[in-house]
């Protein structure tokens, strides 16, 4: 049984952020039922890598119902408002304008049914003037600074997954869960709104606090981390690379005297303090291959190991998928699509005895017929509020 069985959620959604939150809730048992135009969520084109699915798709849609619907139709809207009617929580991320035009927005729709919860997913907001303003992923990481900070000091770069789209359905997902909490203590339901530009900017308070108290902002340092050091990848004497994480003044203490053999490193005026590290990276970088110059990569590692000291080697995508630590905890499911079975990662919280959910990646419009008969009776019947 899963944590969130009995309940319904009803997600007039399409693309990313909208469909990664309702995704987390399938997983854990809830039903959701995902609401489509007659061309579909256009995240089902946009590649066709999985067995001819697309990846964002497959990623984003597992344990959902699917069922086309033109809103603008009104037996089709009538059958819409029949769902809500049953539904614990309603999720849309519209155009924006859309929701408020079609009468789905929270307000609206929780005059009548006090106890649903309503999650409203914008890009820039309900107000201000953006609100309007269309908003995708690398848009926002635009606008929130990102790609100021990321890259390297010749070229800004983007972050390789649509962090805007997953930081937005993060604070959805957990703000959904914090709504159902509160209702069983109230029994009254909660209006959600949750922006890209407020969820990515979260993430983006420490470069913010850094750039405003310190005078500067972070530099782009490329893989090695703006602000402290050595954090980041140092070449050994095979060419690997291995990436170092020094922490604290002991961590750096011992690099310096069980890794590179030169204690009195730790002491040198320029390298005493991580701000004198930072100040000093290139220099320090330079002394720190010299002394790794006669290890390969792996070996680097394994003295690295041994002594206590953070480390990693940078894998490609083919090695993750074949990761150690993820098969010998046994993180792969295959989750049953249309196309075949599609190797998916478990969901990152587990619960003691009990497996999510995982459900099959629906076919567009694969329950409309279902869907349609068990919902189409109730579409001229007044509808009751939750409580």
């Amino acid at each position: 049984m899963g944590a969130l069985d009995g309940l319904t959620v009803v997600s007039l959604e399409q693309a990313v952020a909208a469909p990664f939150a309702t995704r987390q809730l399938a997983d854990l048992g809830a039903r959701v039922i995902k609401v489509e135009r007659a061309a579909g969520d256009f995240a089902r084109g946009y590649d066709h890598t999985v067995k001819g699915l697309s990846s964002y798709f497959a990623w984003l849609n597992r344990g959902k119902e699917s069922i086309v619907l033109d809103i603008k139709d009104p037996a089709d809207r009538a059958l819409l408002t029949a769902m809500i009617g049953r539904a614990d929580v309603f999720v849309q991320n519209l155009a924006p304008g859309a929701a408020s035009r079609l009468g789905l927005d929270g307000e609206t729709l929780r005059a009548g049914h006090p106890g649903l919860i309503t999650c409203s997913i914008s890009g820039y907001g309900d107000d201000g003037p953006y609100r309007t303003k269309k908003a995708y992923d690398l848009l926002v990481q635009c606008e929130t600074g990102l790609l100021s900070v990321t890259g390297t000091p010749e070229s800004p770069a983007k972050a390789g997954i649509s962090v805007a789209d997953i930081a937005a359905g993060m604070y959805a997902y957990s703000g959904i869960l914090a709504a159902l909490y509160e209702r069983e203590r109230t029994g009254e339901g909660t209006n959600l709104s949750v922006a890209m530009l407020d969820a990515l900017g979260e993430w983006m308070s420490q470069p913010y606090l850094f750039a405003q108290y310190g005078g500067t902002p972070p530099p782009r340092t490329g893989a090695e981390h703006a602000s402290i050091a050595p954090y980041g990848p140092h070449h050994a004497g095979d060419g690997g690379q291995v990436f170092i994480g020094i922490q604290n003044e002991r961590e750096w203490a011992v690099l310096c005297d069980r890794v590179l053999g030169q204690p009195e490193l730790a002491r040198d005026p320029r390298f005493r303090s991580n701000p004198d590290r930072v100040r000093h990276r290139t220099e320090l970088a330079g002394i720190i291959e010299d002394a790794i110059a006669s290890l390969t990569a792996d070996q680097v590692s394994e003295l690295l190991e041994q002594v206590g000291i953070a480390n990693a080697r940078m894998r490609t995508m083919a090695e993750f998928a074949e990761h150690p630590q993820l098969a010998a905890r046994d993180r792969w499911r295959d989750v049953d699509s249309p196309a075949g079975p599609v190797r998916s990662l478990l969901p990152p919280v587990g619960v003691t005895g009990r497996e999510a959910a995982m459900g099959a990646i629906p076919t567009l419009g694969q329950h409309t017929e279902a869907l349609r008969a068990e919902f189409g009776s109730q579409a001229d019947t007044p509808q009751r509020g939750r409580s």
